[in-house]
């Protein structure tokens, strides 16, 4: 069975359907282009064919690109060709002589797009669900099949480019809003009609790039009114990305060039910036772990085999704060009946209150329905009463940071829940096993640590205690994915994987504030680095206290086995902020930032007061603490077992705590760097600045043996 099926109707009309043999969605390689390009030549060599109609027999229209093939190139030359080759084939479609319309019955996204945009119309079906863009740049790449050339052609320069640098994904009126749909119909049937009528009102169709009066919307690179925008854009773009993402710089240098080139002399512009980003490191290291390994967790490669996909009916959620109002809402936004407990009704609602202002702004952005509100508000039910539980397939407990207290809602709720309820806890810091002390059935006790805020983070910690059974795993893990979200599974421990890896970035430039570097340059080095804030903003947002409360919490746990707590020099600047100058953090105005009213966050001036500065170190030698400290205490999480795949590594360092994602994760930092390499600045950072550098074991073996981490 060919790929493509080729169907003639009495009128001429020639419908082609993508559809390859043993996949689920339609992908960019030999299998389909080689009978596509067949078919082509049958429609230029046979002049009773009036028109063509692309459409696609799979669910979506066509994913892209085939990445497993773009991934393994590593030599210029052949990426150029591969683009070249692809571009050929989309000009040999366009000049063919006979009207096109891709008629586009799903999502089409990168090269599926690309086709689309070489089509002379196009009609997609109404879903909401669909979407279209050009997000190559997700993965360190660029549209290769002339998409940096149609598409500023097609709707100009300033309206594209926000879409390729971006990677914006559009919905089909957004598409059509844009200007890159045409028309939209409410189903299959209807979708035919109108690309077949369009195909017999419209027999000599001109792309708007071939035709000889052509003019780009809103000017080429040269006209006035884009001179501003070509002076500003790369700086913005560096500002923001300190050029640690190549394809942004390539995006904007293609669109210039083909702005004052003709099209395809553009398009070969195009290619040769295609092929250095997918030879370049950053492209490998986002493909591997933001393709591959994602994949791979999302298919549950860290879910236990052997039990059948469950789904919850009813969740249970105990306190109504901002972590349990977040995980409210997404699970409302599921189809989940939720019981939002808390110790009062004014809380409780005012948990719900969190998704009704969520709800309001998607309404102002045509994402929402006054009608769809009102159904999602429903489904959340605010109580203090603790036999409102009973029913919960699982119970989420999102109360604050305290043993008794987690204890006392643990049994609370149990007392309702049948003998089959899952119980977890959304604890970031304290052990799961000792939690699960408190619980009658330990094998249904597990931990579920959300993000904040949990309407935008994408990640799940699962953490198993030591009881935990792998049927409470699986359920959970499908719990995690029916809300939309990404879950890593991790073992219990100290801090699990992701606090106890985070809390090492803002510690480390706490350290450098107390060895007298510049807290400006602190921050700068946080952000070269790649990391979405500086260490001393993100640990305003954390909360100084809250990191205060969790080093005494720590110290008594350990005193309490007989044992001291290690102590990091980070630790002596909280309680001087805390305990000294009362400067807690982002809630309480004033931390390291102070945060006016009505006017932008900034350093506090007495900072460099209470922390004098000294000689600047080397900006890298800054850069360099603030990632070797991240990725050699997640090296150590993967030796001690805390994280058991390469893949829940890398995804948890970039999804939990923003590990730079153009490295491909903690451990991907270490690959690219290289493993000898590595342990070779560990040990120079180590007797500098002291044993935390010190490289861990895994490491100095695999240095020895000459090996890497490998999914």
């Amino acid at each position: 069975m060919t790929a493509v099926q080729f169907h003639r109707d009495a009128d001429g009309i020639v419908t082609l359907i993508l559809d390859m043999p043993g996949r689920s969605m339609n992908v960019l390689n030999d299998e389909l282009t080689q009978p596509f390009a067949q078919a082509i030549s049958t429609i230029e060599n046979d002049p009773s064919i009036k028109g063509v109609i692309i459409t696609s027999g799979k669910k979506e229209f066509l994913a892209g690109a085939d990445i497993d093939k773009v991934y393994a190139i590593t030599d210029p030359a052949q990426a150029f060709e591969l683009a070249q080759a692809y571009k050929a084939f989309l000009r040999r479609l366009e000049c063919c002589g006979r009207p096109v319309v891709a008629a586009l019955n799903g999502t089409a996204l990168g090269g599926g797009l690309e086709l689309a945009l070489a089509c002379h119309y196009r009609i997609a079906i109404d879903d909401p669900k669909a979407k279209f863009g050009l997000p190559e740049v997700k993965l360190g790449l660029l549209p290769g099949g002339g998409g940096t050339q149609r598409l500023p052609r097609l709707i100009g320069i300033q309206a594209s480019l926000p879409l390729m640098l971006e990677g914006k994904e559009l919905r089909p009126d957004q598409a059509k809003q844009q200007g890159i749909l045409h028309e939209l119909a409410k189903d299959r049937d209807e979708l035919l009609a109108k690309a077949k009528a369009w195909c017999l009102a419209n027999p000599r169709p001109v792309q708007p790039w071939d035709d000889k009066k052509f003019k780009w919307p809103g000017g080429d690179s040269r006209s006035p009114a884009n001179a501003q925008l070509w002076a500003i854009a790369p700086a913005m773009a560096n500002a923001k990305a300190y050029g640690n993402y190549p394809a942004l710089i390539n995006i904007m240098s293609c669109v210039f060039e083909g702005g004052i080139t003709d099209f395809d002399t553009g398009c070969t512009v195009e290619s040769r910036y295609f092929a250095n980003c997918v030879v370049s490191q950053v492209s490998k290291n986002m493909i591997g772990t933001l393709w591959f390994q994602l994949n791979g967790i999302n298919k549950g490669g860290s879910r236990p085999q052997g039990f059948e996909k469950s789904t919850v009916k009813k969740l249970g959620i105990l306190g109504a704060g901002m972590m349990g109002a977040g995980i409210a809402y997404v699970s409302a936004k599921a189809g989940i009946e939720v019981v939002l407990l808390d110790t009062t009704q004014e809380n409780a609602e005012k948990g719900k209150a969190y998704s009704a202002g969520l709800l309001d702004k998607a309404i102002k952005k045509g994402r929402e329905t006054p009608q769809g509100k009102e159904a999602f508000l429903a489904r959340i039910k605010p109580t203090t009463d603790y036999a409102d539980l009973k029913g919960c397939d699982l119970v989420v407990e999102a109360v604050f940071e305290d043993r008794a207290i987690k204890a006392d809602v643990t049994k609370k709720a149990e007392a309702v829940l049948a003998k089959t309820a899952i119980f977890a806890s959304n604890t970031s810091t304290l052990p799961i096993t000792s939690l699960a002390e408190a619980s009658e059935r330990p094998e249904n006790f597990i931990g579920l640590h959300f993000f904040s805020p949990v309407d935008k983070m994408p990640l799940v910690e699962i953490i198993k205690g030591k009881k935990t059974s792998p049927e409470t795993l699986a359920r959970s893990f499908d719990f995690v994915q029916q809300i939309k979200k990404t879950p890593i599974v991790v073992n219990d421990a100290r801090g699990f994987y992701t606090s106890r890896c985070f809390a090492t970035y803002p510690m480390e430039g706490m350290t450098l504030l107390a060895e007298g570097q510049h807290p400006r340059a602190i921050e700068a080095a946080g952000l070269q680095a790649g990391m979405p804030v500086g260490p001393l903003a993100v640990q305003d947002e954390v909360s100084l206290s809250l990191s205060m409360h969790i080093i005494e919490q720590t110290r008594k746990d350990f005193a309490a086995e007989g044992k001291t707590a290690p102590e990091h020099p980070g630790a002596a600047v909280i309680e001087k902020m805390v305990k000294e100058l009362n400067r807690p953090g982002k809630k309480a105005g004033k931390g390291f930032y102070d945060y006016p009213q009505n006017g932008q966050k900034h350093l506090w001036e007495g900072l460099t007061q209470v922390f004098p500065l000294r000689e600047p170190l080397p900006q890298q030698e800054l850069i360099d603490r603030l990632m070797f400290a991240q990725a050699n205490e997640a090296a150590k999480c993967y030796e001690e077992g805390v994280v058991e795949t390469v893949a829940d590594t890398n995804i948890g360092s970039i999804f939990g705590w923003g590990f730079a994602p153009f490295h491909g994760g903690a451990l991907q930092f270490i690959n690219a760097y290289g493993v000898a390499r590595f342990v070779k600045r560990c040990k120079e950072l180590e007797k500098k600045y002291g044993p935390r550098f010190k490289p861990a074991k895994i490491l100095v073996k695999m240095a020895k043996e000459g090996t890497s981490f490998n999914a």
